[in-house]
This record gives C-alpha cells, sequence and structure tokens, in this order.
C-alpha cells in the first residue's frame, strides 16, 4: 500500500527543491561534464601513471596499466589519538583485499586532519575545531585531485570529519562513494553517571583522582563514544541517507561483523562503477529528498545542534539551499522517537541492541514522514534499510529486522512518542535567530524570563560560579563566541556549573552566538545566535541586568528593551587579540574573514553556482 506522506513533508521539500532550482542545475550539469565512461586514469600522460604507480606491487602495476578496473581511493581520518579512529588503521588492507578479489585496485589517496573535541573541550585548541571541517573538505580534495580513482571509500566518524569529507566528496560528485565507520565502543558507566561526577567536581565535591577514574570509565577503549553527540550523530544521517551499508552504523569496532561489513562497503563501489550500467555518483545519489530524509531522521533521534550547521554546509556543496526555516518546519511535524544520552539513560549500544536504525526508519516510513524514493548505496529505496547484517559461516547477510524496538524506554513509536515534535528549534525575537536542542529540556525549563549576566568567556562564568556569585535566576549570555569572532568554540565548559544551578532549583539558560556540544542539552541553550556580536548583533549591545525571555513553546528569543534604546546602545567589543594566536589559530585568520553565518552553515566556500542566483 502506497504510504500518504505527511503534508509538511511535501511543502518544505518542494520548497527546497525550487529554490535550489539554478545552484542544483549548475551542479548537476557540473557532474555530467566531469564523467569519463573509460578509468579516469586513462586521461593521465605517461610521466603522470607512472608516478601514481610507483611504489604498487608487479600486479597492482599490471592492473592498473590494464585500463580494465575500477581503482578505489581510501580517504581517511585515521590517528591512534582518537578512539573513533583507531580502528582504521586495519582498513585499507581489508579494502585492498576486497577489491583485489575482484579484480580492482585500490590506493590510500589520503589522510585528513582528525581533532577530538573531547580532548579541546575547554582548551585554546578547540578554537580551530568548527573551521577544521573545511580544511577536511580541502584535504578530501586533494586526496582525489590526481584524477587516479573511480569511486572512494570515506573512512571518518566524529564531529567535523564526517560532514568534512562528504563536502570535499561532493566536490568530485561525479565519482560513486560510501562511507565506512568504525563503530562504538562497548559500554562503560553511565552517561548520567559521568554527568553527576563532573557536576559534584565543579562543586568541589570530588577531586581530579576521582574524576579522572570516572572520565576513563566512560572513554576506555577504541571505538567511538557510545553518548549521542555529534559523531554518533554523524553515523545515523550517513545510514538513513544510504551511504552506510544497512544496520551498520552501530556495530562494535574490532569484531568480525565489522570488518566483513567495512569490504562489503568497498564492493559496493564496483556496482556503481562508471565502467558499468549502473553508475551512480554520489552527486546523484544525494539530492533534496536525502537531505529532508536527513533532517527528520536527526529530529526524531535527538541528535546534535552542530547538524544545524552542518547539514546547511553539506546541502551546499552539491548546489542544495536548506534552511533554519526547514529544520523549524519539519521539528513541528517529527516525533521524537529515542531517548539517548543527554535526552536519556540510554546510549547507542543500547539503541542498537533495541532495533537501532531499521525501527526507527521502519516507524517514520509507515507514517509518512520519510521520502522512501531515494537513491541509496544499495539501490533504489529507503525500504532497502528495514534489514540487518549478521554473519552466516563467515559470510555476511542481510535480513528482515524488527520493525518494532525491544525496548520501548529507547526507541518509542510514531503513536506513542517521547514528545510530538523533534529535538530541535528555532528561536526568534529582537536579538536574532538561534537554535536550541529542546529533547533533553525538562517542561519547566522550556520557558525561562530572567535578568542576563554577561560573560565574554566561559572561564569568567566558572570562575562566578566558584566564587558563589550565580545563587540566583539568570540568563547567561557570551557573546563573541561567533565563527568571525574565535572560530565559534564549543562551551561545553559551562554545562557542569550551569547544571549544578539548575539541580538546586535555579532558573537558568545560555545565550551565546558559539555552540554548545553536541551532547549538550540539559540546560536551555539558545546557540548559534545570528547576527553574531561580531557583526553588529543585539547579544554585543545586552547589559548585565537587561531582562530575556526565552520560550521554546513559542519560539521566542528576546530582550525587554525599548527598541530606540536598544538600536542606540554601543557595541564594547572585548580584547579580543589573544584568540587570535596559539596552537596554529594564526594559520586560520584567512577562515575568520572569510567565514559567512551560522545560519548560512559557517562556511568559508561558496555555494555552487551562487554568482548565478
Amino acid at each position: 500500500m502506497q504510504i500518504k506522506l505527511h503534508p509538511t513533508l511535501v511543502e518544505v521539500t518542494q520548497n527546497i527543491i525550487e529554490r535550489s532550482q539554478k545552484s542544483r542545475a549548475v551542479y548537476l550539469k557540473r557532474i555530467d561534464e566531469a564523467h569519463h565512461k573509460t578509468v579516469e586514469r586513462a586521461h593521465l600522460g605517461c610521466s603522470n601513471l607512472a608516478h601514481a604507480m610507483a611504489p604498487c606491487s608487479a600486479h597492482e602495476k599490471q592492473q592498473l596499466e590494464s585500463m580494465q578496473k575500477e581503482n578505489i581511493a581510501i580517504v581517511s581520518a585515521y590517528n591512534d589519538m582518537l578512539s573513533a579512529h583507531q580502528p582504521f588503521v586495519t582498513y585499507p588492507s581489508l579494502i585492498k583485499r576486497a577489491l583485489s578479489l575482484q579484480g580492482a585496485t585500490a590506493q590510500f589517496a589520503g589522510g585528513v586532519p582528525a581533532m577530538c573535541d573531547g580532548v579541546t573541550q575547554s582548551q585554546p585548541g578547540m578554537e580551530l575545531s568548527l573551521f577544521s571541517r573545511d580544511t577536511i573538505a580541502m584535504s578530501t580534495a586533494v586526496a582525489l585531485s590526481h584524477n587516479m580513482f573511480d569511486g572512494a571509500i570515506m573512512l571518518g566518524v566524529c564531529d567535523k570529519i564526517v560532514p568534512g569529507m562528504f563536502i570535499g566528496a561532493m566536490n568530485f560528485g561525479h565519482l560513486p562513494v560510501v562511507f565506512a565507520p568504525a563503530g562504538p565502543m562497548p559500554s562503560g558507566i553511565s552517561n548520567s553517571e559521568k554527568a553527576a561526577i563532573r557536576q559534584d567536581y565543579a562543586q568541589g565535591k570530588v577531586g581530579e583522582d576521582e574524576l579522572l577514574k570516572a572520565e576513563s570509565a566512560s572513554y576506555h577503549s577504541a571505538g567511538t563514544c557510545t553518548f549521542y553527540g555529534t559523531a554518533n550523530s554523524n553515523q545515523m544521517l550517513m545510514e538513513i541517507m544510504g551511504l552506510h551499508l544497512p544496520g551498520s552504523s552501530f556495530v562494535n569496532t574490532n569484531t568480525p561483523l565489522r570488518d566483513a561489513l567495512t569490504e562489503a562497503a568497498a564492493l559496493k563501489l564496483l556496482e556503481f562503477s562508471p565502467l558499468g550500467e549502473n553508475y551512480m555518483p554520489i552527486g546523484k545519489l544525494i539530492d533534496e529528498k536525502s537531505l529532508v530524509n536527513a533532517v527528520i531522521g536527526l529530529l526524531a533521534t535527538g541528535g546534535s545542534t552542530n547538524h544545524t550547521l552542518h547539514l546547511v554546509a553539506m546541502a551546499r556543496s552539491c548546489g542544495i539551499q536548506l534552511t533554519w526555516d526547514d529544520f523549524d518546519a519539519l521539528s513541528q511535524m517529527t516525533p521524537l522517537l529515542c531517548k539517548m544520552y543527554p535526552n536519556g539513560s540510554a546510549d547507542v549500544n543500547h539503541f542498537h541492541s533495541a532495533g537501532g536504525m531499521a525501527v526507527v526508519i521502519a516507524e517514520l516510513l509507515n507514517a509518512g514522514l520519510l521520502h522512501e524514493d531515494v537513491n541509496t548505496i544499495m539501490g533504489k529505496g529507503l525500504s532497502n534499510y528495514l534489514q540487518e547484517p549478521y554473519l552466516d559461516a563467515g559470510e555476511l547477510r542481510f535480513k528482515p529486522s524488527s520493525s518494532r524496538s525491544s525496548d520501548s524506554a529507547v526507541i518509542s513509536t510514531v503513536a506513542e512518542p517521547f514528545n510530538k515534535e523533534g529535538g530541535l528549534r528555532v528561536l526568534d525575537g529582537n536579538i536574532g535567530r538561534s537554535v536550541i536542542k529542546t529533547s533533553a529540556l525538562k517542561e519547566e525549563n522550556r520557558i525561562i524570563s530572567a535578568p542576563a549576566k554577561v560573560f565574554h568567556s566561559q572561564e569568567a562564568l566558572k570562575e562566578a560560579f566558584k566564587r558563589g556569585e550565580l545563587e540566583m535566576d539568570f540568563v547567561a549570555v557570551l557573546p563573541y563566541q561567533g565563527p568571525k569572532s574565535n572560530g565559534m568554540p564549543e562551551l561545553h565548559g559551562l554545562l557542569p556549573s550551569m547544571g549544578a544551578l539548575q539541580d538546586k532549583g535555579f532558573k537558568v539558560a545560555i545565550i551565546t552566538d558559539g555552540r554548545m556540544s553536541g551532547a549538550s542539552g540539559k540546560v536551555a541553550s539558545a546557540i548559534h545566535l545570528c547576527p553574531e556580536a561580531k557583526d553588529g548583533g543585539v547579544i554585543g549591545k545586552i547589559k548585565d541586568g537587561d531582562m530575556i525571555t526565552l520560550d521554546c513553546e513559542r519560539g521566542v528569543l528576546s530582550v525587554d528593551i525599548d527598541e530606540i534604546v536598544l538600536r542606540n546602545r554601543v557595541l564594547k567589543q572585548p580584547n579580543l587579540s589573544a584568540n587570535m594566536h596559539g596552537v596554529g589559530r594564526e594559520l586560520f585568520s584567512m577562515m575568520r574573514h572569510s567565514v559567512n553565518s551560522a545560519e548560512e552553515g559557517a562556511c568559508t566556500f561558496s555555494i555552487v553556482g551562487e554568482e548565478l542566483c
């Protein structure tokens, strides 16, 4: 039976298609012009080819010289400091072996930088974090620029890495591309227990030894961190957009099933090869419907606020114009189906055991809340993702998945959701426009009216907390944290102090033109504020004592000041010179100068065909 699509889904998708018509047409034309029906390396000169083959084995050289079979690029974010990316150390050999058995070759085309926000939280290096996304995109482009490749496999997991690889890959949109994850680490101590110890430490109840012991019990092995932050939101997105194999996003790392899925992902590239009849480049596989599905997946699972930046930027890279208004409209029709930390006690391993992505996709498809008629690496149709992988005598197989959750406390139903709306909202008012994560907010914390207290760093707020100066209702205002000021760092260091105050019964909230962690949400936080203070935004004019209203129900963010008075207030910019140097920040100065607004994706590149739009 044909499922009738929700009218808002149809309307938002059509709006995106119409506003993207010119830029998308330019992008698709460029893909068609770049496509060759022969192997890419056939267009290289002999000297070019000799350089590219020089380190290969005699057998590989013979295969490459024959010009008959595909050569696949491996682009990896491997390093052995990040738990999520350390498992990639073995992937190239697995991929090369699987492709070699089919007569194809693979080369490690390039690595991309992969910084860990968990390491840089509250550190100066966090000011490089957001800009690392576009650096990764450029690094991906450099890796693919040799015109040696007929497809690519992207090995990345964490916060800026998958969006950056996606953007880079879309600039080679004529190539088939798949993404392969590393999988989560096994569960450690509960995320709620870890958060409680962080708050106890902020209040001086426990020392560093106990805090480090708890943190190490949570982040304890190779694999992705298990809370549902940006890294695991990335994995959800890649699966619901059809760029992962079904059911593969949350299979634990360093297991036989994980290895089999990696090999199978590489072989998918041969099915969509430019040399075959089923050619499907990533630039055509992903379209407006794919991106709408991604937004709905994010909303239904309570995913990371960082993707209100990343998905906008990812869409721009293939000529599609996605806006915050699209997020907001879709949020009001999308039920919240999942409870994973920070909006629940479960982690992604519990989510996967409860049925994972297949259950979420089935629920949404059956309610007419997803586009089924999309391209995926499994072929046409998102219903291809209603199956799960398993090993049968060492061979990878797929079987129909259950359409019902085995744990209703982790994955619910459209009929009985955890909330009738999605986990994100857009707030608007005389302060500007911002986004807020609502999935982890209790009802009593969704509407707050309180005086402002202005801080120009998270350290200043933490010091005030330690001095006992914040025992009151207030809204913490942190201006000059936007991309043009200091690179838009995550301000995760605010949360233990603010969370402790909230637990004491005070009504508190945060307003900033910076970001919060993808694992945040307990304290109402209006973030990504546009225009940012550096652009003359009202947030830079707010003073201590100004009354602020933050209303998640009505979507309002305002300061109670007469319009004329507010207009005549003078911006007082703090001294930002200390943010311009150290830990490599000097090298990113050109990005601070060229970056656009958070609402536009905080991009340092132009939208495809922008000059025609």
